[in-house]
């Protein structure tokens, strides 16, 4: 025989295998899920194939020639192992296993990855999660990421996005210290005349410039201030010391505000933007892991 085997070969060789163990072709037709012409065919092809008589058939029984005994002694394990490894292989797309590599911002994590993870664990004990915490926007294929969650305003156009939460608005937010010391802007544009505390998206070489809505379209603020950070927790906690001005999602900042220790600022240009999206390439055969994380996401948000 050539060394490779095709498909046609290997379904030859299985009815082979299957008749020479059972010497009944019906009995060995049903084994494999054909009618016993269709598995009288394959065998009468593959004895075709290798040039040698392999079974003597008569009406009333079937038997191994001498050549028939030799090969089957030889094939039959190979048979075996073969279809055993062809089964492991199905068995794992159905049974969720290796890593999923997550990229996420940092707030999206706390509020829909953390929720999931002992439960995922347990649940699926063979699938590796592997994170990154990061409010940089990344190119989730060209980075090596099966996901992403993040706000839907940066999520490429090509990607499947599920939504996983309401619509999100930022505010500026002050300390009341600030305000007694600094006064209150009454306008967006006033805050160029105020210490803000700056944030910029990492990668990026200059800060966010803040943005808010009037009259039906956006517009940007470059504020000015003592401290640019690029991460959103030290932002808000130089606000509550009165540092300067702050600008954060007002779901970050709500217990804050309901507390006294920040007070909101300039609400009314303060429009709402889409808020965070799971997201993934589009595939035609998706892993039972990365389909298990997507499913865990989507049950656990609200």
């Amino acid at each position: 025989m050539d060394t490779l085997l095709s498909g046609s070969d290997y379904n030859q060789l299985r009815a082979f295998v299957a008749v020479g163990e059972l010497l009944s072709f019906s009995r060995a037709a049903e084994t494999l899920g054909v009618s016993p012409s269709a598995l009288s065919q394959m065998v009468r092809g593959f004895e075709e194939r290798v040039g040698v008589r392999l079974l003597n058939r008569t009406t009333r029984s079937v038997a191994l020639t001498e050549a028939g005994e030799t090969l089957f002694r030889r094939v039959r394990p190979v048979v075996s192992e073969l279809g055993e490894a062809i089964g492991q292989v199905r068995r794992s797309r159905e049974r969720p296993a290796g890593t999923v590599r997550i990229h996420a911002f940092r707030s999206a994590a706390e509020a829909y990855l953390d929720p999931i993870l002992p439960g995922f664990a347990r649940a699926y004990p063979d699938v590796v999660l592997d994170i990154t915490l990061d409010d940089a926007v990344v190119d989730i294929v060209a980075g090596g990421f099966d996901a992403a969650i993040r706000i839907g305003e940066v999520i490429e156009h090509d990607m499947v996005a599920v939504r996983l939460g309401p619509e999100m608005r930022q505010i500026a937010v002050a300390a009341p210290d600030y305000l007694a010391a600094h006064g209150r802007p009454e306008h967006p544009r006033d805050l160029v005349r105020h210490r803000c505390i700056r944030w910029r998206w990492p990668g990026h070489a200059t800060p966010y410039a803040w943005e808010f809505f009037e009259d039906g379209r956006w517009f940007s603020v470059a504020v000015e201030g003592p401290l640019i950070v690029d991460d959103k927790q030290m932002a808000r906690r130089a606000a509550l010391r009165g540092i300067g001005i702050g600008f954060a999602v007002e779901q970050a900042v709500a217990d804050d505000i309901a507390a006294g220790r920040l007070v909101p600022l300039l609400e009314r240009w303060s429009a709402p933007f889409p808020g965070l999206f799971l997201c993934y390439p589009q595939q035609r055969q998706m892993a039972p892991a990365l389909r298990a994380f997507i499913d865990a996401v989507r049950q656990a948000a609200p």
